[in-house]
């Protein structure tokens, strides 16, 4: 690494008392060949600033397009956060299980069984899920270290204002409930980095063309624990990335149009041979081999939904699917996850209608 980049690093000042001042972060994205080094440090009010001869090579390399920098009041102030930045922020995530909690307990539990990240939620009433009280939002961010994910509508861009005002790490444009049925929030106004759901590549690109930095290829929204239509939705896109990248230049251009995507994001699908950007498995996951099995079909982590906190053991289970996600090519390791859990799979059997 170089040298000023760890010397930025050691000039982090932390706080004696936890957590007296508010955290600013500021993000580093250093581009390495085909490597992206996403840099995060935490800048208490005006007291911690990096030397003045690194300011200006990381101002000169950004001008050069090697380093792009975005702080409060540090080397740039730019009016919005570039998409590459969002999206370098956004790979802490990877390889890692995103849970769904509905209070601080359940946040805590996920924080201390290894969960990446939590992503704060509500039951659902009478069908309709709107904006969760940003009161407990900004509890349960103040409680635990891991990011926080908080939903808004689809379309309803004021929730995705407050959730931003509020601080939250990333904004899930959540599907569960439509506030514009025509539009979606154009994810590039914010600086917050947003995750969106999709159920073939056609919508995952369409997204990712408005801004989102995380995909989820998403499965079953009953909350059944029926696994199968996410696995269809994954392998449907897997399959069609591996189609797009055998074809030709006049083949893409025709397939960007069938599938109602941007050539542009289409052609960068074909050289990377993979989405553009993060991609997690949500719907029906509740056992160590479910998560297991979304790994090793090629996504980059796994959603759960709030019913594995209803389970007997809810600590032992999350613990469970975070080293299955871990350890996924491990058949051992995968054996000894899913054992001793049948009775705290007891209340999420597959629902027959």
């Amino acid at each position: 690494m170089d040298r000023s980049v760890r010397h930025l690093m050691r000039g982090v000042k932390l706080s004696d008392e936890g957590t007296p001042y508010e955290e600013k972060l500021f993000w580093c994205t250093i581009s390495l060949s085909t490597m992206t080094l996403a840099i995060r440090g935490p800048t208490l009010g005006n007291k911690t600033r990096a030397p003045s001869t690194l300011k200006k090579r990381l101002a000169a390399m950004a001008e050069e397009g090697v380093v792009t920098v975005y702080g409060s009041g540090a080397i740039t102030d730019p009016a919005k956060t570039s998409f590459s930045i969002k999206a370098g922020m956004a790979q802490m995530l990877r390889g890692g299980a995103i849970f769904e909690v509905m209070n601080l307990d359940q946040a805590k539990i996920a924080e201390e069984a290894g969960a990446c990240a939590v992503i704060v939620s509500e039951s659902v009433s009478k069908g309709i899920s709107r904006l969760i009280d940003p009161a407990v939002i900004k509890e349960i961010k103040r409680r635990v270290a891991i990011p926080v994910i908080a939903r808004a509508r689809v379309g309803h861009f004021v929730e995705a204002q407050i959730l931003e005002a509020i601080g939250v790490d990333y904004i899930d444009e959540s599907e569960l409930s439509v506030a514009d049925e025509d539009n979606f929030i154009n994810k590039h106004n914010f600086r917050t980095p947003f995750v969106c759901g999709c159920r073939d590549l056609g919508e995952a690109l369409r997204r990712v063309r408005e801004g989102a930095v995380m995909i989820r290829i998403q499965g079953d929204l009953s909350g059944s624990g029926n696994v199968a239509e996410t696995v269809r939705n994954v392998r449907k896109v897997m399959g069609d990335i591996r189609v797009l990248t055998n074809m030709d230049d006049d083949e893409v251009f025709a397939f960007s149009k069938k599938i109602g995507a941007a050539y542009d994001v289409v052609a960068q699908t074909k050289e990377m041979a993979r989405l553009p950007v993060l991609h997690f498995a949500a719907g029906g996951i509740v056992t160590p081999a479910d998560a297991a099995l979304m790994m090793q079909l090629g996504c980059d982590g796994v959603l759960v939904g709030s019913k594995i906190f209803g389970s007997a053991d809810p600590y032992k289970r999350v613990r469970a699917i975070v080293q299955a996600v871990r350890h996924y090519n491990d058949a051992q390791v995968l054996a000894e996850s899913c054992s001793e859990l049948d009775v705290a799979v007891a209340d999420l059997r597959i629902v027959e209608e």
